[in-house]
């Protein structure tokens, strides 16, 4: 796989936001589901030149979704997804996530 085929996206959310400002240099990214730690890894440093340290990988559970339409409630659920925590080396950051 190729680096930008793993990374999909950065997650833009206040507990990221977070993570990302207070110091702990780390970055949360939606991720190909068949990619490893090592390929994520790989990949960060490819496509925006730091230094990865750690990387930590979690699936993000699907949730139950309810919608009316005229002929009653449709039930289904999102799609689960796979999540990465990069941390960098300290003094790095990702200019093109932090607006810079």
């Amino acid at each position: 796989m190729r680096a930008d085929q793993i990374i999909i996206e950065p997650v833009l959310t206040e507990k990221s936001n977070v993570m990302r400002e207070a110091e702990q240099r780390k970055y949360v990214f939606k991720v190909d589901s068949r990619a490893n730690k090592s390929q994520i890894k790989k990949a960060v440093e490819e496509l925006f030149q730091v230094t990865p340290l750690a990387c930590n990988v979690a699936w993000v559970k699907s949730k139950p979704k309810a919608s009316r339409t005229k002929s009653g409630y449709r039930f289904g659920k999102t799609t689960a997804w796979k999540r990465a925590v990069v941390t960098l080396k300290s003094g790095e950051k990702i200019d093109s996530i932090e607006g810079v």
